[in-house]
């Protein structure tokens, strides 16, 4: 059977306990202050998982979270998909981890990696999979542990990144909250802006001395990734005002993911919506990659802030380059 209309039935977020403040991230960097931080970035603080928690343990959490707004149970579900670039571990796949977790082993599952944009990627894979037929209701998850993969001595990355996991109950009708096409798209001219060279069929581990450590951390090249984020992210954001004919005045919020509070004020001023109908939760969650977006609207939907009608541009920038942008109804 065709389906013409998918929803979000229900979304969640779950983060570590343990806060990793700025003053901690400064005791490697003498000559810089917490001001400049938080001028650079919007970051205050992030969170760190501990060494006994796992990004599948948090996308659990975030799972449960889910269901229970849509009032589902796990049983109910039929697909898994599950954005990360930072896996518990390659093989299997995250997504067959968390079926197994919560009671649904004939789950379809698989991870994907669209890096910061993966979870809009995701969402579009399952919302693809239900109008076909291939499955009536999915989590599309994201958790990500970055503090795993975070130099602390960089200072271009090292007050960027923590860890978070969001989720999402997509199903097939009028259920929940109408999710719309989802506009995907790259350049990867700019491939080697955010990478991680390390870990891969390439440099699978490092070499017995520990001379490429740095191969299996986060690298990015500050300017080029604002530059092509602040235009990316203004893109996504007008092509999806015109793919569904609206105006600027037309979107209560925007939930982007959260890269960097300047880019998104640039993003502000350029597309010609206030800023404070941007969802905003770098200051307290930081730079969480494929978690972001679904991070902030978690929180968004607790915080109750959202109400019936609310038309929402998703937006997100990745690593690859990666961009995606899309509608949702409230």
């Amino acid at each position: 059977m065709i389906v013409d209309t998918v929803c979000i039935a229900g979304v969640g977020y779950a983060v570590p306990a343990k806060i990793r403040a700025n003053s901690e991230i400064l005791k490697a960097f003498p000559d810089r202050t917490e001001e400049e931080m938080i001028h650079l970035t919007g970051i205050k603080e992030r969170r760190y998982a501990s060494e006994d928690e796992t990004a599948t343990g948090l996308a659990v959490i975030a799972v449960q979270h889910a269901l229970n707004q849509a009032g589902m149970k796990a049983e109910q579900i039929d697909g898994i998909i599950m954005a990360t670039l930072i896996p518990d571990q390659p093989v299997p796949s995250m997504a067959s981890a968390l079926a197994r977790q919560l009671g649904v082993p004939r789950a379809l599952a698989f991870d994907l990696n669209a890096a910061c944009s993966g979870w809009l990627y995701a969402l579009e894979v399952g919302r693809a999979f239900i109008c076909s037929g291939t499955a009536k209701n999915l989590i599309v998850v994201t958790a990500e542990l970055l503090s795993r993969i975070t130099n602390p001595e960089d200072h271009s990355t090292a007050f960027l990144f923590g860890d978070g996991a969001g989720a999402a109950i997509l199903t097939a009708g009028e259920g929940g909250h109408r999710l719309h096409h989802m506009g995907l798209s790259g350049d990867a001219t700019h491939f080697e802006a955010i990478q991680r060279p390390g870990g891969g069929a390439i440099s699978p581990i490092p070499d017995p001395a520990g001379h490429d450590l740095h191969k299996f951390y986060l690298q990015m090249d500050g300017t080029a990734v604002f530059r092509s984020a602040v235009t990316g992210f203004a893109e996504q954001i007008e092509q999806t005002l015109k793919r569904e004919n609206l105006k600027p005045e037309d979107i209560a919020w925007i939930v982007p993911h959260q890269a960097n509070e300047r880019i998104l004020k640039a993003v502000s001023r350029r597309v010609g919506i206030p800023f404070d109908k941007f969802v905003v939760t770098i200051g307290k969650y930081g730079n969480t990659s494929a978690a972001s977006v679904s991070m902030a609207l978690g929180w968004a939907s607790e915080e109750g802030i959202f109400v019936e009608g609310d038309k929402i541009i998703f937006c997100s920038v990745g690593a690859g380059l990666t961009f995606a942008g899309g509608l949702l109804v409230w």
